[in-house]
This record gives structure tokens, sequence and C-alpha cells, in this order.
């Protein structure tokens, strides 16, 4: 399981997406351009002191991420408010990459189009969208409760 980024555009979304990363163990690929320095003494600088605990790829490109991501043969799931599929009745697997958008405009429509799946968030009518780290928790805690990839609780016992 991974999570990926597409050229995000608020700094604390990232920190925020990365701390779940560190916390749950799932890796963060972070697709570029980003619209705030990424660098990791930037990073640092906004408080992210679990930086050292995330596996962060960064991908100049779309393309470039791409590339790897098809090495690992991982799915790429696309959270999106336009999906029709829910993510509580999507069957999440191990190796599947969740993909978030752009908070100010998603991906283009060559990056939705070979999505292996595009996936939303139940919510009701009239609202437009979670906050793009508050989605990827959601998704996320779905996707490893039904893969059972959770952390153990009892390390010594594992």
């Amino acid at each position: 399981m991974r999570l990926a980024l597409y050229q995000p555009d608020i700094a604390q979304n990232t920190g925020t997406i990365l701390r779940l990363g560190a916390c749950l163990g799932i890796p963060v690929d972070v697709i570029g351009p980003a619209g705030f320095d990424m660098s990791d003494r930037a990073l640092r600088r906004a408080g992210l002191d679990y930086l050292a605990h995330v596996d962060l790829t960064r991908h100049v490109s779309f393309e470039d991420f791409d590339v790897a991501r098809r090495v690992t043969a991982g799915r790429l799931v696309l959270l999106s408010s336009h999906a029709e599929t829910s993510h509580i009745d999507f069957c999440f697997a191990p190796g599947d990459v969740i993909l978030l958008g752009r908070e100010s405009a998603g991906v283009p429509r060559p990056v939705h189009d070979i999505a292996d799946a595009r996936l939303r968030i139940p919510m009701l009518p009239g609202l437009r969208s979670l906050n793009i780290a508050v989605a990827a928790a959601i998704v996320v805690g779905e996707a490893l409760r039904q893969t059972g990839g959770f952390p153990c609780a009892n390390p010594p016992e594992c």
C-alpha cells in the first residue's frame, strides 16, 4: 500500500499526510511540482518531526512516478469527488497506490483516465469535498482494515 500526492498545493496537508504515512508505515510518493518548497529543511521547519520516519519518494513528474509504479505492478486507485464507486464498496489489495489530486484542481483528465479505479467517499448531497488529508486517512483506514495492513498493536507478539 502506498499514498501518492499529485502536485500538492498546501504544505500543511502534505505534512499531515506524511505524518499519516510515518505512523501507519505507508510509503508516500510526492509527484511534482509541488506548490511549495518540498525540501527536507522546509518540511522540518514546518514542524514535521516525523520526516525521518516516513518512506518518502519524490518524483519530478507524473510520468516518472508512473514508470516507478508500473515496476511494482500496483493498481492506481484515484480518490475523486467525481467517482461513482464508494471506497467502502471497493476491494483493496496490499499493492494498491492511492492517489490524491491537487487541492485546487484534482488531477488532469489523462491521469484520471489511466487510473485502475476511481473512488469517492460518500458524503451528504450538496457538499463538495473533504480536506485531502482527512480523505486520505478515511480511505487508508479502510484499505488497511481490508488488507490486514495496520501496524501490529503488540510489537513483541508480532
